[in-house]
């Protein structure tokens, strides 16, 4: 890919997002998108097929960005002084934070995805992948502190299940403090069910 054709899906990728959480994914049509980034149909088309496509591309571009935000977080884990479960939480939470508007996004590309068998399948593919790709830091972290997971797996679908339910919460109530906190307890007490004591730091 040259470099200009980088930077013209680059653009259309941001005009989208801000497409799809001012109107609504279902309501966005590519003249928008194209409006928005100041291209042609052509440009659009000559990146994307369809906006579902072009959606799917921006969630693995912000997969990518969650990623990097967790292994540059791990970067810096033995300088934070972390000593217990909690302190990783707190620690890795800093390092992704909450995005109201790709998450009214995303749900709303999710519940659309519900409704056609494959972007059902690749939906569950994509979920698989980022937790996949994430879990390692998470798991190093927690050898730092003396704890392992028996079942990354089981760990990784929980936690998805666990932001996915508190996001909500702190968006419909984003100046409550009582809402984060418990936020951050939930994730440390799904973390330490789902590891053990392995040694000593």
């Amino acid at each position: 890919m040259t470099r200009r054709r980088a930077e013209t899906r680059q653009r259309l990728l941001q005009a989208a997002l801000e497409v799809f959480a001012q109107e609504g994914f279902g309501r966005s049509t590519v003249d928008q998108v194209c409006a928005r980034a100041g291209y042609t149909r052509g440009a659009f088309y000559s990146n994307f097929a369809t906006l579902d496509e072009l959606f799917l591309a921006a969630w693995e571009h912000r997969s990518a960005e969650l990623i990097t935000g967790m292994r540059e977080a791990l970067e810096v884990f033995e300088q934070a002084a972390v000593k217990d479960v909690h302190g990783v939480v707190t620690h890795l939470l800093r390092a992704v934070p909450l995005d109201e508007d790709w998450y009214r996004v995303s749900t709303e590309f999710t519940a659309h995805a519900l409704r056609n068998p494959q972007l059902r399948r690749t939906i569950v593919e994509r979920e698989q992948a980022i937790a996949a790709s994430s879990m390692p830091y998470l798991l190093a972290a927690l050898a730092e502190i003396g704890r392992t997971v028996p079942d990354p797996e089981a760990l990784g679908q929980a936690l998805i299940a666990v932001h996915d339910g508190t996001a909500l919460q702190c968006f419909s109530e984003p100046d409550s403090v009582i809402v984060q906190q418990r936020r951050t307890s939930l994730f440390a007490n799904v973390i330490t069910a789902y590891s053990i004591e392995s040694r000593q730091r």
